[in-house]
């Protein structure tokens, strides 16, 4: 039987496998304390295959589904292998430490957690990449935090806003093309109209972070003391230097005149290594260990041996494990029609546009749950909910910020989803002694979950939610039924159109 001839299954049958796969992570999370959720998402795998085998699908067309899916995700491992080997050697050439003690002589606590969200922001929407954002700098802000005695978890809660919010707005990255690629609108209006929710939600955000930082701020005398310790053990260890800071620099430069993000970023590991050759003195043996197994020293400063003991490929193995898997899911899901009798069901029940814009917010944020992936959540959110915009008359403006905004901004707050897994692994969050207490930062990254939120008010009040033009309406004419068809090759022409293939 051909996958077009499968019947689809019932609500209750689709929600089936998702159910026993959240129980099995449930047990493993809550039950045994461990944060690992490969196997039970490899368990959830198997458990949508002998559904898909109920329903007549044969294994190799599962597999196909499941592969395409990977596919799209591809340049995404790309990316997390280079954030990998970028950290190891940003680190060995000193570029890292120099911008914790730049960081440590120039910045004050009461101002951090504001500083370091704008300046995630800058960088994020200059490079396109949420994910190489946390891993570079992101890294560096989380040393200066530490300076501070601010707790981990409020640095990675700045960090993560500034740096998904500036993903979100930049044409140069990956979702932000994906979106309006697979809802048919512009891209620079999409961008505009991201805006209205945006820029509150970051406003908001800044002004917290001021608060808290305040009220973070501890012992001046101590602080004092732990940041001369750290910036002694740094400028002792390493050739603090502005010259350190020309990777940063040329990488951010590259990103600027619209560069591919994989190339832009190994640029970023060769002139790492070059400075580190240079300023650091380090040897071209100890340089390609550096990209693969990370970077070790031993300063005799707790917090500077804590926060430099990172990076690397390998470092990436348990991020890039669980990105695969969770694509495979994703793409099973898909394949067996899953997904989409479950949005299908929630897009027959929508009445009123209030209820159509949060219905397709929480679509994309459910399927960001479900299937880990932000891609996906994109893309199957604006493929469903399309045709039920055009019938309503409403411009699909609404529909792709929609799905950035439970696409894009909730998936650094979902642990077991590709943004979470780079979020925590990259910040070094811990997350494996059952306490689970650096988690904190999910609703402390208020950028992310007050952007979704603000959306549905305004659908409610009726504020920034555009009807279609008469030139949306005659191009839907001009289209036909194209928009409410758009195959999977519509995702992988929008990744190459982003001409960044930036992740997250």
């Amino acid at each position: 039987m051909s996958s077009s001839q499968v019947p689809k299954p019932g609500l209750a049958l689709a929600l089936l496998p998702i159910v026993l796969t959240f129980g099995v992570l449930g047990i493993q999370l809550f039950v045994f304390g461990n944060f690992t959720p490969h196997v039970p998402l490899i368990i959830g795998i198997a458990l949508t295959a002998l559904l898909g085998r109920r329903l007549g699908l044969r294994w190799q067309e599962m597999e196909a589904g499941m592969l395409h899916v990977v596919s799209i995700g591809l340049p995404a491992v790309g990316i997390l292998m280079l954030v990998g080997m970028i950290t190891g050697v940003w680190i060995a050439s000193g570029t890292v430490p120099t911008l914790i003690y730049y960081g440590l002589e120039l910045l004050s606590p009461q101002m951090f957690l504001a500083a370091a969200t704008l300046l995630c922001a800058v960088v994020s929407v200059s490079l396109g990449t949420s994910w190489g954002t946390v891993g570079t700098v992101g890294l560096a802000l989380m040393g200066i935090g530490a300076g501070f005695d601010i707790p981990a978890y409020w640095s990675a809660g700045a960090i993560v806003s500034g740096a998904f919010f500036g993903d979100k707005v930049s044409p140069l990255s990956d979702t932000t093309n994906l979106a309006p690629a697979v809802t048919g609108v512009n891209l620079f209006d999409h961008i505009r109209n991201l805006m209205p929710t945006t820029v509150p939600a970051m406003l908001v955000a800044l002004v917290v972070y001021l608060v808290a930082g305040h009220g973070l701020a501890g012992d001046q005398a101590a602080s004092l003391e732990r940041i001369a310790s750290i910036t002694q053990g740094l400028a002792q260890n390493f050739d603090i230097s502005v010259l350190s800071l020309l990777p940063v620099l040329v990488v951010i430069g590259l990103a600027l005149l619209r560069m591919p993000a994989l190339p832009v970023l190994f640029v970023g590991v060769l002139l790492g290594a070059v400075t580190a050759f240079l300023l650091q003195d380090e040897g071209l043996q100890g340089l390609f260990g550096f990209a693969f197994s990370g970077y070790a020293i031993e300063t005799g400063v707790a917090e500077i041996d804590g926060l430099l003991n990172r990076g690397g490929l390998q470092s990436m193995t348990w991020v890039i494990t669980l990105l695969l898997i969770a694509l495979s899911f994703g793409g099973i899901l898909e394949r067996t029609g899953c997904m989409h009798a479950i949005i299908a069901a929630i897009v027959s029940r929508v009445k009123r546009f209030v209820g159509l814009q949060s219905s397709a917010i929480a679509s994309s944020m459910s399927t960001n749950l479900i299937a880990g992936d932000p891609y996906l959540s994109i893309t199957l959110t604006g493929r469903m909910f399309g045709p039920v915009y055009r019938g309503k008359g409403y411009s699909l403006l609404n529909l792709s910020r929609a799905t950035e905004e439970g696409g894009t901004l909730i998936s650094p707050l979902i642990p077991w989803n590709a943004g979470g897994a780079v979020v925590i692994t990259s910040l070094g969050l811990s997350i494996g002694d059952g306490s689970m207490g650096d988690l904190l930062y999910i609703p402390l990254a208020f950028a992310c979950w007050l952007s979704p939120l603000i959306g549905v008010f305004y659908a409610w009040m009726g504020w920034f939610s555009p009807r279609a033009s008469e030139a949306e309406k005659a191009q839907w004419q001009a289209d036909g039924e194209a928009i409410m068809e758009i195959d999977e090759g519509a995702v992988d022409g929008a990744l190459k159109a982003s001409g960044s293939t930036a992740a997250g």
